[in-house]
């Protein structure tokens, strides 16, 4: 039995980093909600404005790592209220942004601080919590990414609709002053801090076991997202009013808060052990919608099944980037530390490419169960990964 307790400092740090990825979420996301109220603005079509999204999206998925190499000798304090404080002014700069280059711009530099600070987060979470209680730690943060879907991005809307999308910023920008507050207070002064070479950092890469724990998550998402890019079409293919959509894809969001708590506690014991039959039970619920939206109800439950399957892997699978680091390439972890939130945009432009591959090909209710062909072969490559992590235990 686990009686390791977190003590009510610990607990501050949890919170101050679960308000920082409360900010940070909130500010990447809302975007989507108020697009048509920018392309409209700033004078330009949708389609442009959507390269908004696109550009965030590659930017942190390719920046994340590169900043994290070039920067883990930094000392994690510091360097986290200087990102916080960045993140402070390029939100201020937002709401003053009158032309489509300029908030592009604001936008790609946004991207690789937010990568940055959520990889620094996950890292602290990680090394300041009593081992047993990492999972809850880490669940907790990544929980403030899920709240800021189900709260943040909703009031955002609202802020625009009744100000102006510039207003929005607005709010981002003293979130990101109370996090920072926040974070100042808080945060402790003895992080660890590695010395190594971009070479060390990168020939984290070149291993093989690294590689594979990184599709693991990038497959998980890929598999959800094949078929959540289309969930409204499908709502609508149910007869859903679309007056009711909205609160559907709200209870969505609130169900995934479940999603969070439940992934903490399958990181606690052998979390690559339960997870292969995680995805397992993920391509169950996925494929079951092939049959169940012809119903309304069982329809909505099995929706509200796929919200709590879709982010169980997140703590399991950043601790397990981590622990393979620790192994491999020790001076390499806060390399390891950004993989997971770039598995999971690789993950997203993957299963939302696909799924729209088999959307125009065919019948729109096929992407539930290719995406159910996409949870089966995370499962593989998950048991896979354990069954070469029990052969390496038995020969030690």
């Amino acid at each position: 039995m686990d009686t390791t307790k977190l003590s009510k400092q610990h607990w501050l740090l949890i919170l101050t980093l679960s308000l920082l990825t409360f900010v940070l979420g909130t500010s990447e996301f809302v975007i989507v909600g108020i697009l048509t109220d920018i392309s409209s603005s700033l004078h330009i079509t949708n389609a442009k404005a959507g390269t908004l999204v696109s550009a965030f999206a590659i930017t942190f998925a390719i920046a994340t790592p590169l900043v994290m190499s070039a920067t883990s000798h930094f000392p994690k304090r510091k360097w986290m209220l200087f990102l916080i404080g960045s993140f402070i002014v390029l939100n201020a700069l937002c709401v003053i942004s009158t032309s489509y280059i300029m908030f592009l711009a604001l936008r790609i530099m946004t991207a690789i601080v937010t990568g940055v600070l959520i990889s620094l987060a996950m890292i602290v979470a990680s090394e300041t919590m009593p081992i047993k209680k990492r999972g809850l730690a880490i669940s907790f943060v990544f929980g403030g990414f899920t709240l800021a879907n189900v709260v943040g991005v909703p009031i955002g809307i609202v802020i625009a609709e009744s100000y102006g999308w510039n207003a929005t910023f607005m709010l981002t920008t003293f979130l990101g002053g109370l996090a920072f507050l926040a974070s100042y207070f808080v945060l402790p002064n003895r992080l660890s801090q590695i010395r190594s070479s971009i070479r060390d950092q990168f020939s984290l890469m070149t291993n093989p076991r690294i590689l594979m724990a990184f599709f693991i998550p990038a497959l998980g998402f890929g598999a959800t997202y094949t078929v959540f890019t289309y969930l409204v079409p499908i709502l609508q293919g149910m007869e859903v009013p679309n007056h009711s959509i909205s609160l559907v894809l709200f209870g969505y969001g609130f169900i995934s808060i479940f999603s969070n708590i439940l992934a903490g506690k399958i990181a606690g014991h052998n979390a690559i052990g339960r997870l292969r039959f995680v995805f397992l039970v993920q391509a169950v619920v996925l494929t079951s919608l092939f049959w169940t939206t012809d119903h309304f109800i069982l329809g909505l439950v099995n929706i509200g099944l796929m919200s709590l399957m879709a982010i169980l892997l997140t703590t399991s699978t950043q601790l397990y980037l981590i622990d393979l680091a620790e192994i491999y390439q020790p001076k390499a972890t806060g390399l390891a530390a950004s993989l997971m939130p770039v598995a999971s945009n690789v993950g997203i432009a993957f299963g939302s490419a696909l799924g729209g591959i088999v959307y125009h090909q065919g019948n729109l209710i096929n992407v539930t169960w290719v995406g159910g062909i996409v949870a089966v072969c995370a499962a593989l490559l998950t048991f896979y990964s354990y069954r070469l992590d029990q052969k390496q235990k038995k020969s030690a």
